[in-house]
């Protein structure tokens, strides 16, 4: 009788395809719910009131503000709020993971990364759009805007979010301190209320950093949502969609170096 020799040291084919994957993306998603399950409904409602509060308080500076600079507050509001969420508060949370020991046992889990970063674009997501909603009815009550809504409105506020959240979690990923991450964040929001041409038009800027913000990324965000929120206001539309693309493959390749380097 012969007894089979088991195969020692042979390990299980790894698990590939797209059926892998998608039930890789449901499980990170699921955790990343679950992980904010208390501050989920918490964080949704801040991101509410900042594009309410910031369209709002913006206006207490002016007694009687022109229509086209009201267009502009409206639909830089809602570019904002976008911004704000990929590029500030993804990069937060993240430092948040850190600081609570979760972060390396997320990694190690046997998920495709692209799996958990698509789950983590899609948690900012459900972040940004409420208050972006809220951002712009909230202005349009306020200074009674004339919007002209059309369907480029779709790619422009995915683009937008993709590319901010991208960035953010390049940052988040290749900054090892988490409290050096915070700091950064504080920064960014400092630079992109106040200097970036996003609620106020480009030429208001020196002309050497309204220069600059032609090869930024915030211009162009702003850009192409106000292309998709209005009509006439704005002009390179379509520059602004490949500026704003190139940015995103930027980041993206920042992304997959940062998450490739990790073990």
């Amino acid at each position: 009788m012969t007894v089979p020799i088991p195969m020692i040291g042979v390990l299980p084919a790894k698990r590939t395809g797209p059926s892998h994957w998608w039930h890789g993306f449901i499980a990170m998603l699921r955790w990343e719910i679950t992980n904010m399950r208390l501050l989920l409904p918490l964080t949704v409602v801040v991101q509410v009131l900042f594009g309410a509060g910031f369209v709002l308080g913006i206006g207490l500076f002016f007694e009687d503000i022109p229509s086209r600079a009201a267009l502009f507050l409206s639909t830089g509001a809602t570019t904002i709020t976008l911004i704000m969420v990929g590029l500030v508060m993804g990069p937060q949370l993240v430092a948040q993971q850190k600081l609570e020991g979760t972060y390396d046992y997320m990694w190690s889990l046997p998920v495709p990364r692209s799996a958990a970063t698509t789950a983590w674009i899609t948690l900012n997501m459900i972040f940004a759009i409420p208050g972006m909603v809220v951002a712009l009815l909230v202005a349009s009550w306020r200074y009674g805007v004339d919007l002209e809504i059309s369907f480029a409105i779709v790619p422009a506020v995915l683009l937008t979010l993709l590319t901010a959240t991208l960035l953010g979690y390049a940052l988040a990923h290749a900054v090892t301190k988490p409290e050096v991450t915070l700091l950064l964040t504080q920064v960014l929001i400092f630079g992109i209320v106040g200097f970036s041409p996003i609620n106020y038009p480009q030429d208001n800027l020196p002309g050497w950093l309204a220069e600059l913000h032609e090869y930024l990324p915030f211009l162009p965000m702003a850009t192409v949502v106000r292309g998709g929120l209005t009509q006439g206001l704005v002009s390179n539309v379509v520059q602004s969609y490949v500026v704003l693309s190139a940015w995103g493959l930027i980041a993206l390749g920042l992304v997959a170096g940062s998450l490739g380097r990790r073990r």
